[in-house]
C-alpha cells in the first residue's frame, strides 16, 4: 500500500534538533500507514545516521535515512521527493516543530486536484531575551511560501522541475520555487490549520556577517524572476550604499588632504551607522554581549551585502543593486 503523503526533511550534523522533529511528526494525527518521512543528509553524517536508527527501534514511524553529496537543501530536497511514491509531498525543517494535525491538515485540503500546491501557518515564538537572529527568524510568519511548512502534489514537483539545485544555501530556494508554480500556473493554498513552530535554535555570535551571503542568491532569483522579485521581495539596501560612499569620500578626502571634507564625511558615515547599530537594537535583549555585536557586526555588514550582491551580479551576469 502506498502511503498518502511524504514528508521530505534536509539535514546535516544536526541530530538533536531533527530527533525532535521527528518526534513530532511520529505524533501525528493520522494513521502511521498513511505517510513516510524521508530524511536526507546533505553530506556523510554517519553521527545522526547511527542516533536516528537507535531512536526508530523504539517508535512507529516509517522513516528513511538517504544521503547526498554536499549540495545545499534543495539538493537534498529533490533527492528526496524524487524517491516518494505519494501523490502529495509535504517540505519541513530540520528545526521545525509540526503540530499533531499538520499533516491532516494537508491532506483535508487535497481534493484530488493534480497540479496544487499549499502552504501552511509558521510560529516563531520569541524567547523572553530577544536577539537579533530571533527577531529575523520571526519574519518567516509573514513569508507566503516557505519550505519549512508546505506541501504540493508529485505532479505539481514534476511540472516545474523541483527544486532549482543552484541555490547552496537555505535562502531563496523556497521563493524560486513559488515563483515556478506561479509562472506554471500551479495554485497555492493557504491552509491556516497545517501548523509548524519554528523555535529560535542556538547560532554562534556574529552569525549575520556569515549570513550576508545569501545576497548572492538574491541575485539568481532577480534574475530568473524579475518582476516577481520586485512585487513579493522586500530588500532595501540604500542605506549601506551610502555608507559606503561616505565612506569611499572620507579616504579620498584623507588622501587629497581636504580636512574639512574629511570631517564632514565621517560624521556623515558615523551618523549612518549609528542609525544602523540604534535600529538593529529596536526591541532586542540589550545584554553586553549583544550590544557588542551588534555594534562590531553594524561596521561590517553594509559592505559585506554590497560585496555578494556585487559577486552574485557578475556570477549570475545580471545588474543587480
Amino acid at each position: 500500500m502506498i502511503e498518502k503523503i511524504t514528508v521530505i526533511i534536509p539535514t546535516y550534523k544536526r541530530p538533536r534538533l531533527l530527533i525532535r522533529c521527528l518526534q513530532a511528526l511520529e505524533a501525528q494525527s493520522i494513521n502511521k500507514n498513511d505517510y513516510k518521512v524521508i530524511v536526507v543528509s546533505d553530506g556523510p553524517d554517519l553521527i545522526t545516521k547511527n542516533i536516528i536508527e537507535n531512536w526508530l527501534t523504539s517508535v512507529n514511524l516509517h522513516l528513511n535515512f538517504l544521503q547526498i553529496e554536499k549540495g545545499g537543501p534543495a539538493a537534498a530536497r529533490n533527492h528526496g521527493w524524487k524517491q516518494a511514491k505519494s501523490r502529495i509531498i509535504a517540505f519541513t525543517d530540520d528545526d521545525c516543530v509540526p503540530s499533531p494535525h499538520w499533516l491532516a491538515a494537508f491532506l483535508h485540503a487535497e481534493q484530488g486536484q493534480t497540479f496544487i500546491a499549499y502552504t501552511g501557518q509558521t510560529r516563531v515564538p520569541l524567547p523572553a531575551k530577544k536577539t537579533d537572529f530571533a527577531i529575523n527568524l520571526a519574519h518567516l510568519t509573514q513569508a507566503e511560501f516557505i519550505t519549512a511548512n508546505c506541501a504540493c502534489t508529485r505532479a505539481a514537483l514534476l511540472r516545474v522541475g523541483g527544486f532549482d539545485e543552484r541555490f547552496k544555501m537555505a535562502w531563496r530556494e523556497d521563493s524560486d520555487l513559488q515563483f515556478k508554480f506561479i509562472r506554471n500556473l500551479v495554485e497555492i493554498v493557504k491552509v491556516d490549520q497545517a501548523l509548524v513552530i519554528h523555535p529560535v535554535r542556538a547560532v554562534p555570535w556574529g552569525i549575520s556577517l556569515k549570513e550576508q551571503k545569501k545576497g548572492l542568491y538574491d541575485a539568481l532569483l532577480f534574475k530568473k524572476y524579475p518582476d516577481l522579485y520586485r512585487q513579493k521581495i522586500h530588500s532595501s539596501i540604500g542605506r549601506y550604499y551610502f555608507m559606503l560612499l561616505f565612506l569611499s569620500l572620507l579616504l579620498w578626502c584623507i588622501i587629497q588632504q581636504h580636512q574639512y571634507l574629511a570631517v564632514i564625511n565621517a560624521l556623515l558615515f558615523t551618523l549612518l551607522v549609528g542609525q544602523f547599530i540604534g535600529l538593529r537594537l529596536q526591541n532586542r535583549h540589550k545584554s553586553f554581549s549583544q550590544v557588542t555585536e551588534m555594534i562590531i557586526t553594524s561596521f561590517f555588514i553594509p559592505f559585506l551585502s554590497i560585496f555578494w550582491r556585487v559577486y552574485g551580479s557578475v556570477k549570475y551576469r545580471i545588474v543587480f543593486i
